[in-house]
């Protein structure tokens, strides 16, 4: 059979209406393109409910061309291809684009990005419903960036330690209330740096009585907690400021203490400098956050140390705006960091494109796989729950039915992203939803 006997409900933008021009091949319109079968998993919905009828001589021929793949039952889009000038159009780089001027040369780069990451994706889902993995590196290969991309992350923690105490001798030497805020910065990545640690180690000692689902929302818990605390000390920093700025304090520096306060963060600044390059030659998320970090480092210690020196040269109000400002921006660091692992816990679903892979995948597992009545990925914790329902044949065995929802499962757990799986099997699709509805 075709993948038309499977597809429950077209796009009203179907092109077997003889009114509408055919599209060039290298178009990369997913859902409206003539040589590709309608699903909805292009248009991001999760149901399928009964099947079409191919009323028209014509329906029939586009689902049985070749790059239809050859009337099988799986979705194919290796006949999809962009144009060399999609391909090279490039995403906006620059102020304008930290500004979010945005132009429709702009829209269109992105438009052309995102149907790139979509075939990607597709193709990764071909490769792990065909093979039982997802092709990559070799062992060795893997091994080897590993043991590089630990050992950035060791030396981003030590150096991390060892700035942060030159910080904390440099504020206690010059009394800057702009240098305690930058120390503060400092002490963030420190206390994010021991999270992440804290968190891998529980999950080395794993307890399935106490903690059947594992141990991985320790590390938003965790995060919550220490956020509440920096905000707390940022609150403070910015009373003392005000309190400063509204009292006769006068603030000075001597000669030998001005030369350690410029050597000690010109010097850290000058190493974070160095680790924002190092750390940004890895492709880890964890180390491109480190580099991320090491760059934020780089700005509040410059506007630390010029706060200070227009405080002693200038006016004294500079050095307390200067911590207020930092103290501000420590505040929003955190707070946004608290609403990202807020949304980690409380059950935000997957982007849309992500669902598209997901069912994509789950089509395509097996070829008794008559409909697929839901896929749902929400967050819990740090990775995914995917809660996914196939019908298979009524009259199939138990034994056939169990190994195919269990490879499944098997499959979707593959996937980097998502800790569990669940696969749900039905004979039918008409019926009322299992679950008591959420609140």
């Amino acid at each position: 059979s075709f993948p038309g006997s499977r597809i429950s409900d077209y796009s009203s933008h179907s092109s077997h209406s003889p009114n509408i021009p055919k599209k060039p091949s290298c178009f990369p319109n997913f859902i409206s393109s003539p040589n590709i079968p309608r699903s909805p998993l292009l248009l991001g919905k999760r149901k399928m409910v009964e099947p079409v009828a191919l009323e028209s001589d014509e329906e029939r021929s586009l689902l049985a061309r070749p790059n239809c793949g050859d009337g099988s039952w799986r979705l194919n889009f290796d006949g999809v291809q962009l144009c060399r000038e999609q391909k090279e159009k490039k995403l906006p780089r620059g102020l304008h684009d930290c500004l979010g001027v945005l132009g429709p040369e702009d829209n269109v780069a992105d438009y052309y990005q995102q149907q790139v990451e979509m075939l990607e994706g597709f193709n990764e889902m071909d490769a792990l419903a065909e093979r039982g993995f997802i092709p990559g590196m070799s062992k060795e290969e893997q091994e080897k960036l590993a043991k590089s991309e630990t050992f950035a992350i060791r030396i981003s923690n030590v150096a991390n330690m060892a700035l942060f105490a030159a910080k904390v001798y440099a504020s206690v030497q010059s009394g800057s209330l702009a240098i305690i805020a930058s120390t503060l910065d400092s002490l963030l990545d420190l206390l994010s740096g021991f999270i992440l640690w804290f968190t891998a180690f529980s999950m080395q000692t794993p307890n399935p009585y106490q903690y059947p689902i594992g141990k991985k929302r320790m590390q938003p818990l965790g995060i919550l907690v220490f956020a509440s605390v920096m905000a707390t000390l940022g609150l403070q920093i910015i009373l003392e400021s005000m309190r400063t700025l509204f009292s006769d304090h006068e603030f000075d520096l001597t000669m030998k203490q001005e030369q350690w306060l410029v050597g000690i963060m010109l010097s850290v600044t000058l190493v974070k400098f160095l680790l924002v390059l190092y750390c940004r030659s890895f492709t880890n998320e964890i180390v491109k956050a480190y580099a991320q970090d090491h760059f934020f480092d780089v700005i509040t210690n410059i506007i630390g140390l010029i706060a200070a020196l227009l405080a002693k040269y200038i006016d004294d109000w500079m050095d307390p705006v200067g911590a207020i400002v930092l103290a501000l921006y420590t505040i929003r660091t955190w707070s946004l960091t608290v609403l990202e692992n807020v949304n980690s816990l409380v059950g935000r679903s997957a982007a849309p494109e992500y669902l598209q892979k997901l069912t994509y995948l789950c089509w395509n597992h097996h070829k008794a796989v008559r409909h697929i009545d839901t896929v749902r990925a929400y967050t819990f914790g740090s990775h995914y729950f995917v809660e996914v329902d196939i019908v298979l044949p009524a009259g199939m065995p138990l034994q056939e039915a169990h190994d195919i929802g269990e490879s499944l499962q098997e499959k979707l757990e593959l996937l980097p992203e998502i800790e569990r799986a669940f696969v749900h099997l039905d004979y039918e699709y008409t019926h009322k939803p299992e679950h008591a509805q959420a609140n």
